[in-house]
């Protein structure tokens, strides 16, 4: 898995949450936002308007000029706050390095903390804090304007949100450039950028104010003339509605190298597309949440709801733990009938990622095998322990010289059947084969160090470049002694049964655990029944991904109404909140349920 970069323009209308008997009226498309806006400012009130990077701003201001009329109000662009840009440049390098012989295409850096304080220019700040202090009517937009020193001095606050989705391609059509850039940058570097620095300074900043209650009207806004406005006491009903439920967030969906068929014919993709490589089903920080009421979808970034609802949805423990983030990760990786395995690659470990990147801990993923075609296989660990140094040797060579090379003399090979559990702590060499399906589930990273080691010599198709290896990254956080026989008693199908019993009709049910180690967080288990059977979060979420069977209804013990039917393949989130629920098989045959939770 890597950033964002390239998700296709698809926005799957199955994944929506039916809210019923809650009716929210929105004000909807830009005009009547700007009127909505307008109106705050003829009454004399200081409106400071921010957004997520990506929101086109443009069309909401254009139009506020054209619904002004005589109203005399004074605009200030968030902009002009900005130090100069190559100030910005400059003072960013230690975050976005420009090594190429440590970061051949300059994929990574270093989370940037220092919020949009560290962007503007402390005396224009005070000057628009003067103004806005003796002023009336003004309107302050853009990125930043709700900086913290400037909270405070607004009649309204407002939010604009898009989805991640959005986002990614707003910048790839050159719609919005990074935040007090000078000039546009080429794609890839520009969205580093966002990924170290514009992204994750909204986030922080939109979580302030979540957290301090001072954001006073939310906008909606992936489509900008059809966005949508609601008071943020209004969002958070609607959040709260959904957190009261099963619920499913909204998928995206990107093409691939090794793409493969089976999640693009099972769900409908559209025929255009090559190929479906990764399914980013629930990825915390990458895909959104759709609330359904009558006939009326409001999206919303999912980073957004996590931020609104915090423990509510994710239990005392995963709240206090992980400070609020949601710590795991699920995409579907499809090479189905592909033309190739995955990279053979590695992650970092704490102490790497950490230092290197700042960021918020160590990644560590792991594989569960959903379906196979012919001669499917998992790649895990060395053969042997001198099959490290060999392997290295030879990747070297090959990124030189660009021959292929035997990797099956070196990295050993689990047979993927349905159902096989694989665990994948950092440092471990691994890859996904060709011909099957797997549900990867990982640990809690912002960005994604996906080290390539060996690639197949393959051409980028975006690009038409030689696909990023990051071999001098990948040696310093490789594991050599993690060999076959390290692989086979430690990390495949690893566990136990967990209880069992039967249901009314007499069919019997169990849950077992499919995938524990002392170095993952979180224990991976199956639930395994024909009719029916009932679980509890006891204060934990659930994830629950139907990996067997064609359609279960998941609802709430205590309120029946509250529920969720799942197709075969998708993800549902289980709030803490929730407590007691029940799965129904509503297809033929057994289940098997994959289910994430936290080890308690």
């Amino acid at each position: 898995m890597s950033f964002m970069f390239h998700p296709y323009p698809y926005v799957d209308h199955d994944a929506v949450n039916v809210i019923e008997g809650r009716q929210i009226a929105p004000v909807r498309g830009v005009i009547s936002v700007a009127k909505k806006i307008m109106a705050l400012l003829r009454e004399g009130k200081n409106v400071g308007v921010d957004a997520y990077p990506g929101a086109d701003l443009r069309i909401l201001i254009n139009v506020l000029r054209q619904v002004s009329g005589d109203t005399a109000y004074t605009y200030v662009d968030a902009a002009s706050l900005l130090k100069d840009a190559e100030e910005i440049r400059k003072m960013l390098l230690p975050y976005l390095p420009e090594d190429r012989d440590e970061d051949p295409v300059l994929l990574y850096g270093k989370r940037y903390d220092a919020g949009y304080a560290g962007l503007q220019e402390a005396e224009k700040v005070e000057a628009l804090k003067r103004q806005l202090g003796t002023g009336h009517g003004l309107l302050v937009a853009g990125q930043g304007a709700l900086a913290e020193e400037l909270q405070d001095c607004y009649d309204v606050r407002i939010w604009v949100d898009i989805t991640p989705r959005t986002a990614a391609l707003n910048f790839k059509y050159g719609r919005v450039r990074n935040v007090g850039a000078g000039k546009d940058l080429p794609y890839a570097l520009l969205m580093r950028r966002n990924y170290y620095v514009d992204f994750e300074n909204a986030i922080a900043l939109r979580w302030d104010l979540i957290r301090k209650g001072k954001i006073d009207l939310y906008i909606t806004a992936d489509t900008p003339e059809e966005m949508q406005l609601v008071t943020f006491a209004e969002l958070r009903s609607m959040f709260e509605e959904i957190c009261a439920r099963p619920f499913r967030c909204r998928p995206v969906y990107l093409e691939g190298v090794w793409g493969g068929f089976y999640i693009y014919k099972l769900r409908h993709l559209p025929k255009e597309m090559k190929n479906c490589a990764w399914v980013f089903d629930m990825i915390p920080s990458e895909v959104s949440i759709v609330a359904k009421m009558g006939g009326n979808e409001f999206e919303a970034p999912f980073f957004t709801f996590i931020q609104t609802m915090g423990e509510k949805l994710l239990g005392h423990q995963a709240f206090e733990q992980f400070g609020g983030y949601f710590p795991v990760r699920f995409n579907y990786d499809d090479t189905y009938h592909s033309n190739g395995n995955m990279s053979i690659q590695c992650h970092p470990d704490a102490d790497y990622v950490m230092k290197n990147h700042n960021e918020l801990g160590r990644q560590d993923e792991s594989y569960y095998v959903c379906v196979t075609a012919q001669g499917a296989k998992t790649y895990l660990g060395f053969k042997e322990e001198n099959s490290c140094s060999e392997f290295f040797e030879e990747a070297r060579k090959a990124e030189k010289t660009h021959e292929l090379i035997d990797y099956e003399k070196y990295i050993n090979a689990v047979p993927s059947i349905p159902g096989t559990q694989v665990m994948i702590p950092a440092g471990t060499v691994h890859a996904s084969g060709r011909n099957q399906v797997i549900l990867e589930i990982g640990s809690l990273t912002v960005g994604s160090y996906t080290y390539k080691l060996y690639d197949y010599q393959r051409i980028d198709p975006q690009t038409g470049l030689p696909r990023p290896i990051h071999l001098k990254m990948g040696s310093r956080v490789i594991h050599p002694e993690r060999t076959s026989e390290w692989v086979r008693e430690n990390v495949v199908n690893h566990g136990g049964l967990v209880r069992e019993g039967r249901d009314l009709n007499g069919n019997p049910w169990k849950e077992v655990v499919v995938g524990e180690h002392d170095l993952l967080y979180f224990s991976l288990r199956n639930l395994i029944f024909w009719d029916r059977i009932e679980d509890d979060t006891d204060g934990l979420f659930h994830v629950l991904a139907l990996v067997d069977g064609e359609k279960v209804k998941i609802a709430s013990v205590e309120d029946p109404s509250k529920c969720y039917i799942l197709n075969s393949l998708d993800i549902a989130v289980i709030p803490a909140s929730l407590g007691k629920y029940t799965i129904e098989n509503l297809g033929i045959g057994s289940v098997t349920i994959h289910k994430t939770m936290l080890k308690r």
